[in-house]
């Protein structure tokens, strides 16, 4: 897993697709406008914090592999069932440049509840988007 082309690549029914943007921006964009490709679906991340996972809960993903995984998302991966493999977890997933915590990963820790961590995650994505 740990020499991705992609950061996301998402298996169902036969069918691959991949995205290449960073941060959680394509989970959070199939989970808005085409859910069902996340039901039922196997994915491949380059790195799982509890944002994405919290995405991948609500998507009703079946399982998913990644590198590197937070102890807060492998949490919410076995309270909802996704089956998970990985090669490390880590505390907390850290930013780009390794200097803190990911700011997506902050912002999460104000629930364990993906229904609840919803509008925290939409609203850090809209933030960025007016950046862009």
């Amino acid at each position: 897993i740990n020499k991705m082309e992609y950061t996301l690549i998402i298996r169902k029914d036969g069918a691959k697709r991949t995205f290449s943007r960073r941060g959680v921006i394509d989970l959070f964009e199939l989970l808005t406008n085409e859910p069902e490709v996340l039901h039922g679906a196997s994915i491949t991340d380059k790195a799982i914090g509890k944002a994405a996972a919290a995405l991948m809960v609500l998507g009703g993903v079946k399982e998913a592999a990644t590198p590197r995984i937070s102890t807060p998302a492998l949490k919410l991966f076995r309270e909802a069932g996704i089956k998970e493999d990985y090669d490390e977890e880590v505390p907390l997933i850290l930013n780009r440049d390794k200097s803190d915590f990911c700011p997506m990963e902050k912002r999460c820790m104000a629930s364990d509840n993906p229904q609840e961590l919803l509008p925290i995650i939409t609203e850090f994505i809209n933030e960025i988007k007016k950046l862009q």
